[in-house]
C-alpha cells in the first residue's frame, strides 16, 4: 500500500474505485474516527469503488501510519497538511471530504484551510468544538486522560466502538500524542466557520449516538444549506451500525451532487 513521508512521518493511504480520470464523479476523501484507522469504511469501499474513487489513510499515530515520539509532531494543522498532501498524491485538487467523529472534526479543518480543494463535506457522528471555554477545557481534561490511559495500560485499553475493534495500531504512545495533540480543542474557530461553509454537506448521525445529537442539529442549523441525516438504531460509528441506511443517506447527498 501506497505511503508518503511528511518529514520523516510516514502516512499510510489507499486508493480504491475508478482511476484518474475514468469517471465523472468527484473523488472522496474519507478519515477515520479517534482509535479507528481506514479499516472502518471497508463497507462504503464496497458500496461506492464501483462509481467513485475513494481515498482512504490512516492519520499519525493511526493504523499503519507513522507513531513518532515527540508530542509537537500531532496537531490539527498537521493533520490537515497530511491530507493536504494524500490528495497531492494522488493527483487529486478538489474532493468530497469526510469523516467520522476526529475525522469530522478534521474535515471541517481542512476546509477551514484549504475551502477550495472541497467539493462538498459530509460530517458523520462529529461536532464543531466548543465556543464556550469551560466546555472546551473539560473535553481537553477528558483527552489527557485517554493519554494518560494508554500510557499507563497500553492498547488492550482502548476505549471505542466497533471503529476501534476494527483497528490496529502500532503502539500506544502513538494515540496518547493523537489525543493530546489531535483530539483537544484550542479555540472556537470551527465552531465559528460553520455559517461560512458555501458547499454542499451532509450532517449524518446514529440516533443513538447520544452524545453528538445536539452537535448534529447544530451544524445543521448553522450550515447554509446543509441536509441532515438521522439513522435509526446506528450509534457512533453509523456506517458500521446499520451499514444499509447509511450507504443509502450518503447514496442520497452524491446523486444531488451531481444533478
Amino acid at each position: 500500500m501506497p505511503v508518503i513521508d511528511r518529514d520523516g512521518v510516514p502516512i499510510h493511504y489507499e486508493v480504491h474505485g475508478p482511476r484518474e480520470n475514468d469517471s465523472d464523479m468527484p473523488p472522496i476523501l474519507l478519515s477515520h474516527g479517534y482509535g479507528a484507522t481506514c479499516r472502518m469504511w471497508d463497507g462504503q469501499v464496497a458500496a461506492f469503488a464501483d462509481r467513485y474513487r475513494l481515498v482512504l489513510w490512516d492519520m499519525r499515530g493511526h493504523g499503519q501510519s507513522g507513531d513518532p515520539l515527540d508530542p509537537a509532531l500531532y496537531s490539527h494543522a498537521l493533520t490537515v497538511g497530511d491530507m493536504a498532501a494524500v490528495l497531492d498524491a494522488c493527483g487529486i485538487e478538489r474532493a468530497i471530504i469526510g469523516g467520522l467523529s476526529l475525522g469530522g472534526v478534521m474535515s471541517l479543518a481542512f476546509h477551514l484551510a484549504h475551502p477550495e480543494r472541497v467539493r462538498a463535506l459530509m460530517l458523520f457522528d462529529t461536532g464543531p468544538g466548543f465556543r464556550n471555554p469551560e466546555a472546551r477545557r473539560q473535553w481537553n481534561e477528558r483527552a489527557e486522560a485517554r493519554a494518560r490511559d494508554l500510557e499507563e495500560k497500553g492498547l488492550p485499553n482502548l476505549a471505542g466502538g466497533a471503529e476501534t475493534r476494527l483497528a490496529r495500531h502500532r503502539s500506544a504512545q502513538g494515540l496518547a500524542g493523537a489525543a493530546r495533540g489531535m483530539l483537544t480543542m484550542t479555540d472556537g474557530a470551527l465552531i465559528g466557520s460553520l455559517p461560512q461553509i458555501a458547499v454542499p454537506t451532509l450532517v449524518l448521525v446514529g440516533a443513538d449516538d447520544q452524545h453528538f445529537l445536539a452537535a448534529a442539529d447544530y451544524m445543521a442549523a448553522k450550515i447554509p444549506g446543509a441536509q441532515k441525516a438521522v439513522i435509526p438504531n446506528a450509534g457512533h460509528a453509523a456506517n458500521l451500525d446499520q451499514p444499509l441506511a447509511f450507504d443509502r443517506a450518503v447514496t442520497a447527498f452524491l446523486a444531488g451532487l451531481s444533478a
